[in-house]
């Protein structure tokens, strides 16, 4: 994985921009700690920040190769996982080969098929192509948006880069918000809409789409969609396809050069991942498999179980590891370390986040990073199958807005009367829900259940997914980390997309159809045990350290956060242990403690980014 970035120019000779094209390159550094790269012509300027991960010595970008009187350059932050099937393909074109990375294939992958080489590949991938002698500029972005990819008009430049700072970093990107933005991070924080920057003229390219910018303009096209059909197979099949699939996801992402791990939490999800892995390693004679868990120290005396987190990981995580032999190794975060890092979790989004649940990410990639540079997840497999309480709880679904959003008129209390009068909450909800919902391929001859349960999915996997792909991305990568997430195998999720609910929620549980596909590979105890998700601290020190920061910026006058929100409801909450914000006020890990944190994010971004509302 890497960090791209690059400035294309109508009017300005690019070759005497390098100091601004390095210093947009430096902001992706943890991205890509190994290595940088630039290439320049008067028209482009192309950047690259490496993190060796396959061939260490062919592989390194921006990377360019000519076919016939025509030069192509690439700059690529992904992996391919079909790249053995596309390295045959293209030889027989004729296409010569001078190292084995990805990088090469997926060059040469453009140079023969254009736009339309996007269709051929499996992997996850943010990349660049310019070709300088049509003078044109290729952009796209993987199906489901595992890597991210920003970009931006000012005037004659059009600036791109795999996250924001990369183009703030540009003297011509101003960090500004709008009424928009400050919606975003307000009302639907902190998910976003896809495709929005948050910042004043800055967008996402989403995921499945590409982008071609020459003298002409822009052109987007959507490349990949969720297509709805009758689903033929039977439960038995289902089940075996299922397990398939996942099976060859995982074996296809074991490939580096480098030491690479699994995360076990011990849950369904990451001991499936585990199992193939540590089985496919002992196959191929490559093991054993590393695994690393997370844990908080002394959550054993303050863990209290709730709907949402029915019991701790480790005994799971410990048993998995000892069933497959692993190496197993458990970082334990301190209390205090969480909101000492919530600037830096800031940082590495560029937006307020999931702080603490970030944060805790961040922490435990740095130290899965002392042993592996890449690390397969079970990340995203609730959003495939089923595994969230709103997939079964109607009363989550009364808001008549996404399910993850709780608290909504509490939520809109803490604006100030002046925002939102600017931010207009019910009608900004109401739009975005509608969009969203207005997107979704439903199926002639379905019945309601069926359709509404299509709403669900197609919620999940587009407006909720991102959420934990752009935590996981931002946070693993501002260590240095690899993280790979075979459950977003494109294949798997368009086979599990069709399945019927009565088929994903088979036995009457969460993630049915995945318990039943991993029969026989998992033992009966977890395959039974119920879904919890991604641990954090109960310590109450954090709620006390998050609650006397908040204090102290709303005490100060000069302090930017007291100008957008009800400073005398923010005080109320700060006052009052029993805050009404708990268990969730958005997913399942955010409560009271979550909101002072959320706050506090909010406010170190307006100052820390020198953001200039324009309402």
């Amino acid at each position: 994985m890497c960090g791209i970035t690059g400035w294309i120019d109508w009017e300005v000779d690019l070759t005497k921009a390098r100091t601004v094209l390095e210093e947009m390159a430096q902001t992706l550094s943890c991205r890509g700690p190994d290595d940088s790269g630039f290439w320049f012509s008067p028209r482009a300027a192309l950047a690259h920040r490496r993190l060796v991960v396959i061939d260490p010595k062919g592989g390194g970008q921006p990377m360019v190769r000519r076919r016939g009187e025509k030069e192509y350059v690439i700059t690529y932050n992904g992996e391919l996982y079909n790249t053995p099937e596309l390295r045959r393909e293209l030889a027989a074109r004729g296409y010569q080969f001078f190292g084995h990375s990805d990088t090469e294939v997926l060059l040469n992958a453009y140079i023969e098929w254009g736009a339309d080489c996007v269709e051929r590949l499996n992997g996850i991938f943010a990349f660049a192509v310019w070709n300088e002698g049509d003078r044109q500029l290729f952009l796209a972005r993987d199906r489901l948006g595992v890597k991210p990819l920003f970009y931006a008009q000012r005037g004659s430049a059009f600036l791109f880069g795999s996250e924001p700072k990369s183009l703030l970093a540009h003297p011509a990107v101003p960090a500004e918000v709008d009424a928009v933005g400050l919606a975003e991070i307000f009302l639907l924080g902190p998910a976003r809409t896809p495709g929005q920057g948050i910042f004043r003229g800055l967008q996402e390219l989403k995921p499945g789409h590409w982008l071609i910018y020459d003298r002409r303009g822009v052109q987007i096209r959507q490349y990949w969609a969720l297509e709805s059909r009758p689903h033929s197979d039977d439960l038995p099949v289902t089940a075996r396809k299922v397990r398939q699939l996942l099976e060859d996801a995982v074996k296809r992402q074991l490939v580096s050069d480098v030491p690479l791990c699994t995360l076990l939490s011990g849950g369904l999800d990451s001991s499936a991942i585990t199992a193939f892995a540590a089985r496919e390693l002992a196959r191929t004679g490559g093991g054993p498999l590393v695994t690393y868990s997370v844990d908080y120290v002394d959550n054993d005396r303050h863990f209290r179980p709730n709907r949402f987190q029915p019991n701790t990981d480790a005994p799971w995580a410990s048993k998995i590891a000892s069933l497959f032999g692993t190496r197993h190794h458990t970082a334990f975060l301190d209390t205090p370390e969480l909101a000492d890092m919530l600037p830096v979790a800031l940082r590495a989004r560029d937006f307020p986040g999931m702080v603490d649940i970030d944060a805790s990410l961040y922490l435990f990639s740095r130290a899965v990073k002392k042993g592996a540079t890449v690390a397969l997840a079970g990340e995203c497999a609730d959003e495939i199958f089923g595994g969230y309480p709103w997939c079964r709880d109607e009363e989550a679904w009364k808001n008549g807005t996404f399910p993850w959003l709780r608290l909504i008129p509490e939520r809109t209390r803490l604006l100030s009367p002046e925002l939102l009068s600017y931010l207009r909450p019910k009608e900004y909800l109401a739009e975005r829900y509608r969009e969203a919902l207005a997107e979704v391929p439903l199926l002639p001859g379905e019945g309601p259940v069926e359709t509404r349960m299509r709403q669900i999915f197609y919620l999940n996997l587009t407006r909720w997914m991102p959420v934990l792909l752009d935590r996981m991305d931002r946070m693993s990568m501002a260590a240095g980390l690899e993280v790979r997430v075979p459950f977003c195998d494109h294949r798997l999720v368009e086979y599990a997309w069709n399945i019927p609910w009565a088929i994903k929620n088979c036995d009457g549980r969460e993630k049915g159809i995945l318990r039943r596909a991993l029969a026989g590979v998992l033992p009966a105890d977890l395959l039974a045990r119920r879904k919890s998700p991604y641990p954090k601290t109960h310590n109450p020190t954090y709620r006390e350290a998050v609650r006397n920061w908040l204090r102290r910026i709303m005490a100060d006058a000069a302090a930017p956060l007291r100008q957008l929100v009800n400073v005398s409801y923010v005080q109320e909450l700060l006052q009052n242990d029993a805050v009404t914000f708990d268990p969730a006020w958005f997913g399942q890990l955010m409560g009271g403690a979550q909101l002072f944190a959320y706050l506090i994010q909010i406010d170190t971004w307006l100052r820390e980014y020198r953001i200039r509302l324009r309402l």
